[in-house]
Protein backbone atom coordinates (compact mmCIF):
# COMPACT_ATOMS: atom_id res chain seq x y z
CA UNK A 1 0.00 0.00 0.00
CA UNK A 2 1.41 3.38 -1.04
CA UNK A 3 0.35 6.52 0.79
CA UNK A 4 1.31 9.84 -0.81
CA UNK A 5 2.22 13.11 0.90
CA UNK A 6 -1.29 14.54 0.61
CA UNK A 7 -2.79 11.58 2.47
CA UNK A 8 0.03 11.68 5.05
CA UNK A 9 -1.00 15.29 5.76
CA UNK A 10 -4.53 14.10 6.57
CA UNK A 11 -3.10 11.66 9.15
CA UNK A 12 -0.26 13.65 10.75
CA UNK A 13 -0.61 17.22 12.06
CA UNK A 14 3.01 18.07 11.10
CA UNK A 15 3.78 20.59 8.36
CA UNK A 16 6.90 22.14 6.84
CA UNK A 17 9.54 22.28 8.19
CA UNK A 18 8.68 19.46 10.63
CA UNK A 19 6.94 16.98 8.31
CA UNK A 20 9.72 14.42 7.76
CA UNK A 21 7.91 11.68 5.82
CA UNK A 22 7.52 11.95 2.04
CA UNK A 23 5.77 8.67 1.26
CA UNK A 24 4.60 5.39 2.78
CA UNK A 25 5.62 2.46 0.57
CA UNK A 26 4.50 -0.49 2.71
CA UNK A 27 1.82 -0.80 5.37
CA UNK A 28 0.47 -3.83 7.19
CA UNK A 29 -2.34 -2.53 9.40
CA UNK A 30 -1.65 -3.08 13.08
CA UNK A 31 1.80 -4.54 12.37
CA UNK A 32 4.36 -2.55 10.42
CA UNK A 33 5.00 0.40 8.14
CA UNK A 34 7.79 1.54 5.81
CA UNK A 35 8.21 5.15 4.74
CA UNK A 36 10.64 7.28 2.76
CA UNK A 37 12.29 10.61 3.58
CA UNK A 38 14.26 12.16 0.74
CA UNK A 39 17.06 14.21 2.27
CA UNK A 40 17.85 17.27 0.13
CA UNK A 41 20.46 20.01 0.34
CA UNK A 42 17.56 22.47 0.71
CA UNK A 43 16.72 21.28 4.25
CA UNK A 44 17.00 24.33 6.53
CA UNK A 45 18.88 22.51 9.27
CA UNK A 46 21.90 21.94 6.99
CA UNK A 47 22.76 25.66 7.12
CA UNK A 48 23.92 25.26 10.71
CA UNK A 49 24.55 21.51 11.04
CA UNK A 50 27.33 21.75 9.94
CA UNK A 51 28.62 24.48 7.59
CA UNK A 52 30.96 22.77 5.13
CA UNK A 53 29.91 19.27 6.22
CA UNK A 54 26.09 18.97 6.19
CA UNK A 55 24.80 16.15 8.41
CA UNK A 56 21.13 15.48 9.25
CA UNK A 57 20.71 15.87 13.03
CA UNK A 58 20.11 12.55 14.79
CA UNK A 59 17.09 13.93 16.63
CA UNK A 60 15.43 14.61 13.26
CA UNK A 61 16.11 11.05 12.10
CA UNK A 62 14.48 9.90 15.34
CA UNK A 63 11.56 12.28 14.71
CA UNK A 64 11.14 10.87 11.17
CA UNK A 65 10.97 7.35 12.65
CA UNK A 66 8.36 8.53 15.16
CA UNK A 67 6.27 10.14 12.40
CA UNK A 68 6.27 6.99 10.27
CA UNK A 69 5.27 4.98 13.34
CA UNK A 70 2.40 7.36 13.99
CA UNK A 71 1.11 7.15 10.40
CA UNK A 72 0.43 3.46 11.07
CA UNK A 73 -1.13 3.97 14.49
CA UNK A 74 -3.22 7.06 13.73
CA UNK A 75 -4.44 5.64 10.40
CA UNK A 76 -5.56 2.43 12.12
CA UNK A 77 -7.16 4.37 14.98
CA UNK A 78 -9.32 6.30 12.52
CA UNK A 79 -10.18 9.20 14.87
CA UNK A 80 -9.63 12.46 12.93
CA UNK A 81 -7.73 15.07 14.93
CA UNK A 82 -5.89 12.53 17.09
CA UNK A 83 -2.19 13.15 17.59
CA UNK A 84 0.60 10.99 18.91
CA UNK A 85 2.85 12.59 21.51
CA UNK A 86 6.45 11.39 21.63
CA UNK A 87 7.05 10.15 25.20
CA UNK A 88 10.52 8.69 24.80
CA UNK A 89 12.97 6.45 23.01
CA UNK A 90 15.00 3.50 24.26
CA UNK A 91 18.00 1.69 22.83
CA UNK A 92 18.78 4.57 20.45
CA UNK A 93 21.87 4.02 18.31
CA UNK A 94 23.20 6.11 15.43
CA UNK A 95 25.32 4.05 13.02
CA UNK A 96 26.09 6.31 10.04
CA UNK A 97 25.82 9.91 8.90
CA UNK A 98 22.85 11.01 6.81
CA UNK A 99 23.76 13.66 4.24
CA UNK A 100 22.11 15.54 1.35
CA UNK A 101 21.19 13.16 -1.45
CA UNK A 102 20.48 10.24 0.87
CA UNK A 103 17.11 8.55 0.94
CA UNK A 104 16.06 7.36 4.38
CA UNK A 105 14.06 4.16 4.47
CA UNK A 106 12.07 4.36 7.72
CA UNK A 107 10.81 1.02 9.03
CA UNK A 108 8.69 0.59 12.12
CA UNK A 109 7.04 -2.44 13.69
CA UNK A 110 4.51 -2.57 16.52
CA UNK A 111 6.11 -3.91 19.67
CA UNK A 112 3.23 -3.09 22.03
CA UNK A 113 0.06 -1.10 21.48
CA UNK A 114 -2.70 -0.57 23.98
CA UNK A 115 -4.35 2.77 23.30
CA UNK A 116 -3.52 5.37 24.43
CA UNK A 117 0.07 4.06 24.80
CA UNK A 118 2.35 2.42 22.28
CA UNK A 119 5.86 1.23 21.60
CA UNK A 120 7.41 0.64 18.17
CA UNK A 121 10.71 -0.93 17.12
CA UNK A 122 12.11 1.35 14.41
CA UNK A 123 15.08 1.51 12.05
CA UNK A 124 16.29 4.06 9.50
CA UNK A 125 18.54 2.85 6.68
CA UNK A 126 20.34 4.41 3.72
CA UNK A 127 21.21 2.09 0.84
CA UNK A 128 20.79 -0.92 3.13
CA UNK A 129 23.08 0.47 5.86
CA UNK A 130 21.58 1.18 9.28
CA UNK A 131 21.66 4.89 10.11
CA UNK A 132 19.59 4.76 13.31
CA UNK A 133 17.63 2.26 15.35
CA UNK A 134 15.43 2.83 18.39
CA UNK A 135 12.38 1.82 20.33
CA UNK A 136 9.91 4.71 19.97
CA UNK A 137 7.36 5.34 22.74
CA UNK A 138 4.27 7.51 22.39
CA UNK A 139 0.86 8.38 23.77
CA UNK A 140 -2.26 9.07 21.68
CA UNK A 141 -4.16 12.26 22.47
CA UNK A 142 -7.76 12.27 21.26
CA UNK A 143 -9.32 15.49 19.90
CA UNK A 144 -10.33 17.90 22.64
CA UNK A 145 -8.57 15.92 25.39
CA UNK A 146 -6.30 18.85 26.25
CA UNK A 147 -9.13 21.37 26.58
CA UNK A 148 -10.90 21.89 29.88
CA UNK A 149 -14.62 22.37 29.83
CA UNK A 150 -15.88 25.93 30.02
CA UNK A 151 -16.62 27.04 33.58
CA UNK A 152 -14.51 24.29 35.21
CA UNK A 153 -11.82 25.23 37.74
CA UNK A 154 -8.58 26.03 35.94
CA UNK A 155 -10.31 26.76 32.64
CA UNK A 156 -9.55 30.46 32.85
CA UNK A 157 -13.24 31.46 32.66
CA UNK A 158 -14.97 33.49 35.35
CA UNK A 159 -18.29 32.54 36.92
Amino acid sequence: MIIDINTIKTILPHRYPMLLVDRIIELEPGKRVVGIKNVTANEGFFAGHFPGEPIMPGVLILEALAQVSCVLVLRDLGVPGSIALFTGADSVAFRRKVVPGDQLRLESEVEKLRVPFGRMKAKATVDGETACEAVIKFMIQMPGADKKQEGQPGSGSQP
